[in-house]
């Protein structure tokens, strides 16, 4: 499995990585954080679909609305077997953003398991079988297990299962963050990623636990957060992501490619390769999320509602309110919108039923949300919703 990590000095590697630690501390501090919290939603939600198309499952974003937050879930068993999987994806990555994970090392072994374990655990059971290509037997996936038995995954052949412990117990020796400065922690996400795909410990659903301890990963070393999302990225340039992949599996190519028994020279490709894309998806969302622009999507699409009949005059003033200042005093909106308190309690009302904007209770204040109907208008490109 060596070399673990690119080598010390590579000047291209440390500058993406402090790229990238400015910019996403810059994110951060865009919105409000009852904003950021909405928006954390949405985009779990999107870092869900981007996995999905990873592993070949087209769950229509407009399937996964409707399963998360309505639990309406399709009569068509396929379907709702895969609107399950995406809600499974979803309350495993809420647990990560919330701090509500299993607290030890994103790299241990137990937090492998940890997260294998409560993404498996919510499955159908129609998920949880996998077939040998070799001789067909169907097998059982155990939540939190580790495979019992040899694979092949393409031209790869992992460990054999016996010595999976061995080569996790050194996965999480060498990628212990006490053990790495901040820049090399960040450069080490790459090299994260591919051994743990390239250990493949469990016989299913490594894909979906390498991207969710990626995402962790990155949220503990301080440049992670709920407002972007690595799935994107990497489900965009999926080509080169799978290519670069198969890559870092290759053997070293002679004594100019370093001194362990895989390529150093393509490991170090799959680094720069993965703090580009991260790079990438900040830029993307800070794009955005920078308000003034957000604020002019949001007042297009509202006058168009408007225009249409579909929301009352006065909505566009509140939703700015709610985007600027987190969230809005119900006791407010009269003023806000230059209406009497009967005319201002139905605009809110209204927005209330629509979904743009969100409340605990009839007496707590308003906070903006984001129906599926406006994200495509607000969050150009975000994802699909057609």
């Amino acid at each position: 499995m060596e070399p673990m990590l690119p080598p010390e000095g590579e000047r291209k590697l440390e500058d993406l990585a402090i790229d990238l630690a400015t910019k996403a501390s810059g994110l951060a501090s865009l919105l409000p954080r009852a904003v950021r919290l909405e928006i954390g939603d949405l985009v779990r939600s999107m870092n869900c679909y981007y996995s999905n198309l990873i592993e070949g499952h087209d769950t229509h974003p407009r399937d996964i609305d409707r399963a998360l937050i309505h639990a309406d879930y399709s009569t068509d068993p396929e379907k709702r077997a895969l609107q399950r999987e995406a809600v499974a994806h979803i309350e495993v990555q809420r647990l990560i953003d919330h701090h509500d994970d299993l607290q030890v090392e994103t790299t241990s072994l137990n937090y492998i398991i940890w997260l294998h374990r409560e993404f498996c655990q919510r499955l159908p059971d129609e998920l949880l079988w996998t077939q040998n290509p070799d001789t067909g037997e169907r097998l059982h996936i155990v939540p939190g297990e580790l495979r019992k038995s040899g694979v092949q995954v393409g031209r790869h052949i992992p460990p054999e299962a016996e010595s999976l412990l061995s080569f996790l117990k050194r996965f999480s020796e060498v990628y212990d963050p006490k053990k790495l400065s901040r820049v090399r922690q960040i450069i080490a996400l790459g090299a994260i990623h591919h051994r743990l795909l390239w250990i493949h410990p469990f016989y299913d659903g490594n894909g979906r636990v390498t991207r969710l301890m990626s995402h962790a990963s990155l949220l503990r070393c301080g440049i992670g957060s709920s407002l972007w999302s690595v799935a994107r990225g990497l489900a965009r340039n999926v080509r080169d992501y799978k290519a670069l992949l198969m890559a870092a599996d290759a053997p070293r190519h002679g004594d100019l490619d370093g001194r362990g028994a895989l390529s150093t020279l393509a490991l170090t490709e799959f680094c720069e390769f993965f703090l580009t894309i991260c790079i990438d998806q900040v830029d993307y969302m800070s794009s955005l999320l920078e308000p003034d622009d957000l604020l002019r999507r949001m007042r297009l699409h509202i006058e168009d509602e408007m225009g249409a009949g579909s929301l009352p005059k006065g909505s566009f003033p509140l939703l700015r309110e709610a985007l600027l200042a987190g969230e809005v005093q119900r006791g407010h909106a009269a003023e806000i919108t230059g209406y009497g308190e009967r005319m201002a309690r139905m605009v809110v009302s209204d927005l209330l039923k629509k979904g743009y904007l969100k409340s605990k209770s009839t007496r707590s204040p308003l906070v903006l949300s984001f129906p599926l109907d406006a994200v495509e208008r607000w969050f150009p490109k975000l994802y699909p919703v057609s």
